[in-house]
């Protein structure tokens, strides 16, 4: 009698064991570490909510007291009675200047951090490295000090100059008086995001996969070839990642815009007109002496703040997540 040969099971791989005989996944500090881990996570989707729903709820009070557009009108009157309040000149003062910085910064920093990784002998790249560092950590009102009192008087000369041969842009007119604009603001704001760019740039740079730029090379390309067709690409989400990193603290920025910047609620055509504001500066301007639906109506203009930047950030990781094929990092 003939009998079916019955299939074997596959055999089954046992479970990676620890030095001490036991499951790696069932040791303690395994279990710790995913407890700690997950609750991490965890604990800040439950921060960002909580504040989303702090700004909203005041926002909502601000919002039931306002007697003007809150998103057309060009006039903080919060503390009136009414109050009237709206942030159309601070959405457009946050994004033009930060527009500025990041038009200003990226391309510079991006030339620094290929300096540094690719070009500069050693001696040269680490202390220039270390002055990159060091202007990181500056903290925020030094850099207002220095643009109020330095960067902000010798202006003039530059801002005459786009006057003269630019000015029938309109963007770029100048109508004299202290520089104290959104163009200034947005120079400042790039100086400030500058070694936050070139740090991560720089350190992505240095990733890139050393097997092709040295078979670039063999094959005779130039050192700007090999940057261009292995370093670039492999380094771009990095880039991107380094820039929006940048862009976010342009955004938020609060005493070095309020130290340089000569605010009023109208928007300028020109950009080297002084006028203007942001919204951090508004806020840091004007808490202290906000009544309760003034103080709301900052909480408001935080809010859209907020959501502006959850909204820069979901772009950029969008971005990274379409190139991310190119960025060399399954190399």
């Amino acid at each position: 009698m003939d009998i079916a040969p019955t299939a074997s099971a596959a055999p089954q791989n046992p479970p990676p064991k620890g030095p001490s005989g036991k499951d790696s996944a069932t040791r303690p500090g395994d279990r710790i570490f995913l407890g700690l881990s997950r609750g991490s996570g965890i604990a800040l989707l439950v921060i960002m909510a909580a504040i989303a729903v702090f700004l909203t709820w005041r926002t909502l009070v601000a919002l039931a007291e306002n007697e003007g557009n809150f998103l057309t009108t060009f006039e903080w009157s919060a503390n009136a009675d009414p109050p009237v309040f709206g942030i159309a000149v601070l959405a457009y003062g946050t994004i033009v200047s930060s527009i500025i910085a990041m038009v200003l910064a990226v391309p510079v920093a991006v030339g620094i951090a290929l300096f540094i990784s690719h070009y500069a002998p050693r001696r040269v790249a680490t202390p220039l490295a270390y002055v990159v560092d060091l202007l990181a950590a500056v903290p925020s009102i030094i850099y207002g000090l220095w643009g109020a009192l330095f960067l902000v008087p010798h202006l003039t000369g530059l801002y005459e100059w786009f006057d003269q041969f630019l000015g029938w842009t309109g963007v770029l007119s100048y109508d004299g008086g202290a520089p104290r604009s959104l163009f200034t603001v947005g120079i400042l704001l790039a100086i400030m995001i500058l070694p936050i760019v070139t740090n991560v740039s720089r350190e992505v740079f240095k990733q890139s996969p050393k097997m092709q730029e040295e078979a670039a090379l063999a094959l005779g390309a130039t050192r700007w070839e090999v940057i261009r067709m292995a370093v670039l690409p492999f380094g771009r989400s990095g880039v991107i990642s380094a820039s929006m990193l940048g862009l976010g603290r342009a955004l938020g920025e609060t005493m070095a815009v309020a130290t340089v910047l000569s605010p009023n609620f109208l928007i300028n055509v020109s950009l080297l007109n002084p006028g203007g504001g942001t919204f951090a500066q508004n806020i840091a301007a004007g808490f202290k002496e906000a009544g309760d639906i003034g103080r709301d109506a900052l909480i408001a203009s935080g809010l859209v703040l907020f959501v502006i930047t959850l909204l820069v950030n979901g772009a950029a990781r969008l971005i990274i997540a379409r190139r991310k094929e190119y960025s060399g990092a399954n190399a």
